[in-house]
């Protein structure tokens, strides 16, 4: 396993984290098949294992705390905080009052005295960027979390994060966590030129696309609608849905790339992201044990310029064929009040 510095944490993590969403209720229940997971992640060599308060709504933060006693000092562990946990109001996003709750919470989860890396799970534009950086920076001069960071923000809230902090005297954000994948490539027009700019760190997530790169789902092949990730979210994966085609037709051709360099489909997906130079480690989120070790034996795949060039041909640089679950929407898109003026300003003239 390679080891890359963190942006300009100075803190080394292996170029494979282990991302922990598939532990709990929500992936696999069991607690102590979970560790064993993480574990043998460990012997490979990863030492970055990522996870997030609101997965299986607490659970796996639990599940990892467990799996670390004892080994907790040789780890990078990384989580999340924003949303929501439990009903009732103020209980997400990214304010002080959330925040000081929601690392208290997740260090008892975690048994652990420090977090490593901290970061906003999404933005959220109801608080000021001020009011997060500040309480982040205040935690860091508290000994609870190392450094902090950020995740699927786009490239204007980087920007202003990074502005702000110089601004106040605050600390930077140090890290983001994108969408990364043969499929989804558009954090390259903007978000990863801008991460290299601003000397982040960046750990991308969904290099399978939520499955579709799996090998599972395939052109000319019925899909079942009815389980895993097609189920939650099947206009993802329905063959007949707008879009949908370009993906099965892309995937195709992956196949067939991967199948010529000797390799699965899986293993082209994974070795992908890692060869942007502004990605410092990708996610894998592995439920079983045999996902685990079918990922871990690509490891070694190096992608020449040839195969990059063929890929390029496939799916053009910046493009997004596949939109990841969860990625999320500035309110000036979600919101179309603020698209429309008043209906009586509308016209050029009165």
């Amino acid at each position: 396993m390679r080891y890359r510095v963190l942006g300009k944490t100075g803190i080394e993590v292996s170029t494979h984290c282990l991302g922990t969403m598939m532990f709990g209720a929500v992936g696999n229940p069991d607690h102590e098949d979970g560790a064993r997971i993480i574990h043998a992640a460990l012997d490979a060599g990863i030492n970055f294992v990522d996870t997030a308060d609101m997965y299986s709504a607490g659970e796996c933060e639990e599940i990892v705390g467990k799996a670390l006693k004892g080994r907790r000092d040789d780890v990078v562990l990384a989580t999340k905080v924003h949303f929501p946990l439990g009903e009732g109001r103020n209980r997400s996003g990214n304010s002080r009052r959330w925040i000081l709750n929601a690392v208290e919470d997740s260090l008892r989860r975690l048994d652990t005295d420090w977090i490593d890396l901290y970061q906003v799970h999404r933005p959220d534009h109801t608080t000021d960027i001020e009011e997060t950086l500040s309480v982040l920076t205040d935690l860091v001069r508290a000994g609870k979390i190392r450094t902090f960071g950020c995740s699927t923000f786009p490239a204007e809230d980087l920007v202003e994060a990074d502005h702000v902090a110089e601004r106040r005297g605050l600390m930077r954000m140090r890290t983001e966590q994108p969408p990364y994948s043969l499929l989804a490539r558009g954090i390259e027009r903007a978000v990863l030129p801008t991460a290299q700019r601003l000397g982040m760190g960046v750990l991308t997530w969904s290099p399978l696309a939520s499955g579709f790169l799996s090998g599972a789902y395939r052109a000319g092949r019925p899909v079942d609608l009815t389980t895993g990730r097609a189920r939650l979210t099947p206009h993802r994966f329905d063959p007949d849905a707008p879009g949908n085609p370009a993906k099965f037709a892309a995937v195709e051709q992956l196949v067939a790339l991967a199948e010529e360099m000797g390799r699965t489909l899986p293993e082209l997906a994974v070795a992908f992201p890692l060869v942007h130079p502004a990605v410092t480690s990708v996610i894998i989120g592995p439920r079983t044990m045999d996902q685990l070790t079918s990922l871990l034996e690509g490891a070694d795949l190096l992608l020449d310029d040839a195969v990059l060039d063929r890929i390029d041909e496939i799916v053009a640089p910046g493009t997004d064929l596949y939109k990841a679950d969860g990625v999320w929407q500035p309110p000036s898109l979600t919101e179309s009040a603020l698209r429309r003026r008043p209906a009586g300003e509308r016209a050029a003239a009165d």
